[in-house]
């Protein structure tokens, strides 16, 4: 005899005892009548007892099965409560979500909105890792990552939640000493700030409305891995950094930067949301999700 006992057989017995009937247990549990007269067979060659005594009208239990149709029902039960436990827990957002987001754009959004996620599902908690390194979503056992840029090849899945503006900025002081560049390709004489994480980083992309497209490689004294952490150099008019609109929007507002080459767009990057191909999600998860994708659609 095998370690485990056979619990699906012992299941279908306890069925066909409350039923009074293999029929009647094969419509109640969604199989056929046959595989109802098997599951008995088998568990009636494993214990080595006759159950079932089967006349043209009804089944009798036998002495072995008297004893053994209590304990079935208490088994069957028991499994179908533990079942319905989890089905509800499941159903209800409880439980914790790792997220993964860039470091600038993490602090600068996300934290922002989570407190009133928080607030909406008390039970959820949320362990926020901000970085804008590639984090190996699965392989760190993350429930979720939100990325910015063009999204490789992946068995990820991925939702596409916003495009993402790129501006070409400078301080006035720099553009007054170092003059405006009018076309990308005059960046090459220029000194132009490098973010660490973009996949061609010595290399900036351009086009136009006109369909040209223009590639320039780019050099500087500075090289960051945080896009935020450029902002000082630039503002302090010692060079050129393309930035995400998100990081770049205020300082140009209030005049500290100026955008340059405004007929040509850089190179368009999303935003995404992506979560592993599992099966059905957890309910904390697909709150989240659809949370973050309202919010950060906008």
């Amino acid at each position: 005899m095998s370690k485990l006992p056979d619990m699906e057989a012992m299941a279908i017995f306890a069925k066909v005892v409350e039923t009074r009937g293999i029929t009647a247990a094969a419509n109640d549990l969604g199989l056929s009548a046959p595989t109802v007269s098997k599951a008995l067979a088998r568990l009636e060659q494993r214990l080595g007892s006759r159950l079932l005594n089967r006349t043209s009208r009804r089944l009798v239990l036998t002495d072995a099965g008297r004893q053994l149709a209590d304990r079935a029902a208490r088994l069957l039960a028991d499994a179908e409560a533990a079942e319905d436990a989890m089905v509800a827990q499941s159903a209800a957002p409880h439980g914790l979500v790792r997220v993964a987001a860039p470091m600038s754009f993490g602090l600068g959004k996300i934290a922002q909105i989570l407190p009133e996620f928080l607030a909406l599902y008390p039970e959820v908690s949320i362990d926020l890792h901000l970085s804008d390194a590639l984090v190996d979503v699965i392989g760190d056992g993350f429930d979720m990552a939100l990325r910015i840029g063009v999204l490789p090849d992946s068995s990820l899945l991925a939702r596409r939640l916003a495009p993402v503006s790129r501006m070409i900025v400078a301080a006035p002081a720099y553009l007054e000493r170092r003059g405006r560049p009018s076309h990308p390709a005059q960046l090459a004489d220029h000194d132009c700030f490098g973010y660490a994480y973009l996949r061609t980083r010595d290399a900036w992309h351009f086009s136009n409305a006109a369909g040209e497209s223009v590639t320039v490689r780019v050099t500087g004294s500075l090289r960051v891995n945080n896009g935020d952490a450029l902002l000082p150099a630039v503002i302090a008019g010692l060079g050129i950094a393309d930035l995400p609109g998100f990081i770049a929007r205020d300082p140009v507002a209030d005049g500290r930067l100026e955008t340059i080459l405004p007929e040509w767009s850089a190179s368009r990057s999303s935003l995404y949301l992506l979560t592993p191909p599992t099966g059905p999600q957890p309910a904390r998860i697909k709150v989240l999700a659809d949370f973050l994708t309202r919010r950060l659609s906008r």
